[in-house]
């Protein structure tokens, strides 16, 4: 029987440990790409609590082991953040990880090195009271996240690095428990024109005017996408323009938008790329539609080169993996969690999304507070993680076992 007392109380024993540890995490910049430094402190972290294995894979992914029994349970976190964006509207150096009134804050806090911190002092705790028997835990520090989100594990997957039962997409939930979320993808529109002088335009044909026809039409079709009672609604809207002119005093002969498309339960990226098409139909404009490619090197400069599409997911909540999670929660807590669904993507849209594997996650800080400038993670929800992910295998094996 799971002492939860005990891990608890090892939990809070580690919470200095845990403050350095995230306030360290935060110093470091790590956006997309260029993780190197972050990676390496994560893994002197982890040698100094003593995994069984650990290693750092030709993406520049680092995995690490505890326990070699048959459940294979990987927990995941990115390492990446985005940047810091204008520096004048911090209130506070973004890389000093300022700590007040038991709150860090940083780039990166929230979004998600903080799971990471909380994800290795549980598997300390796991070690401390000899947990790990029947399950083999891999804690995973992810790259590329931000830039492409699953692509490490699309790599990790379909290379064979690891193979788990199941996940922990441990991104930000305010502790509580999410089972899924809308799925996304990167869509480009092209107009082409014929470029004439600006003084009489009727002599050419703007690809910008072609171009805002369809836009008023994927505006109209934000209204009317597929709804789920349970992800929410499908959304999409232009984030990007830019066209190509020989001057300013000419037409321009090429328009692109970008498209930022959410997707709900059932819509596929066929579907989608047909509506969008559907839309210039409307419009009356002949345009290329495309999903766009994402073929950008990591840090170690391997490229793994993926579509910009990122499919939505969802566990049921009576599936084995969900129920293991909340009566985690429950029997640390003696309260009944919050289950609920991520507004944003995470790495689950490869995980599960792509490769079917069970993920769920429960990560610490508020969802809200990501890529903000106040960015920021309570220091009890460090403990609290912590102790959830040390006591979580040992729950999910035993019910597992009995499914």
């Amino acid at each position: 029987m799971l002492d939860a007392k005990k891990i608890l109380e090892k939990a809070e024993s580690y919470r200095e440990d845990m403050i350095t540890f995230m306030r360290d995490l935060i110093a470091i910049p790590s956006e997309s790409c260029q993780e190197k430094e972050v990676i390496e402190r994560t893994q002197a972290e982890m040698e100094k609590i003593g995994f069984d294995e650990i290693k750092i894979d030709p993406m520049g992914n680092i995995l690490a082991r505890i326990g070699n029994g048959p459940i294979v349970i990987a927990m995941d976190a990115h390492l990446d953040t985005v940047g810091v964006g204008d520096p004048s509207e911090w209130e506070w150096d973004p890389y000093k990880g300022k700590m007040e009134d038991g709150i860090i804050y940083g780039r990166g806090a929230s979004d998600m090195e903080g799971a990471m911190v909380s994800m290795v002092y549980g598997a300390k705790i796991i070690k401390d009271l000899a947990l790990s028997d029947e399950y083999t835990l891999w804690i995973v520090g992810t790259v590329q996240e931000e830039d492409c989100d699953g692509l490490c594990w699309q790599y990790i997957l379909k290379e064979g690095i690891l193979k788990p039962d199941v996940v922990l997409a441990n991104e930000p939930t305010n502790l509580g428990i999410y089972r899924g979320h809308r799925g996304r993808m990167e869509i480009g529109v092209t107009t082409k024109g014929v470029s004439c002088h600006g003084s009489a335009p009727e002599r050419g044909k703007n690809a910008i005017y072609a171009m805002s026809r369809i836009i008023q039409e994927v505006e109209k079709m934000n209204e009317n996408l597929a709804d789920d009672e349970f992800l929410g609604k499908g959304t999409i809207a232009v984030t990007y323009i830019e066209c190509d002119t020989p001057s300013l005093c000419a037409v321009p002969d090429r328009a692109y938008i970008h498209l930022d498309r959410r997707l709900t339960k059932g819509e596929t990226k066929e579907i989608a790329v047909a509506e969008v098409e559907e839309a210039a139909r409307r419009a009356g404009v002949e345009a290329k539609v495309e999903i766009l490619r994402y073929k950008v090197p990591s840090y170690t400069g391997l490229v793994y080169e993926t579509e910009k599409y990122y499919p939505s997911w969802v566990l049921e909540e009576d599936h084995v993996l969900c129920q293991s999670a909340v009566e985690s929660y429950r029997s640390l807590f003696n309260e009944e969690p919050r289950v609920d669904k991520w507004t944003f993507s995470t790495n689950g849209t490869s995980t599960m999304g792509m490769m079917g594997i069970p993920t769920i996650g429960l990560g610490p800080a508020n969802e809200i507070y990501a890529h903000t400038v106040l960015d920021q993670i309570p220091v009890d929800h460090l403990v609290k993680a912590a102790a959830f992910y040390a006591a979580f295998p040992s729950i999910y094996t035993e019910k597992s076992k009995k499914a």
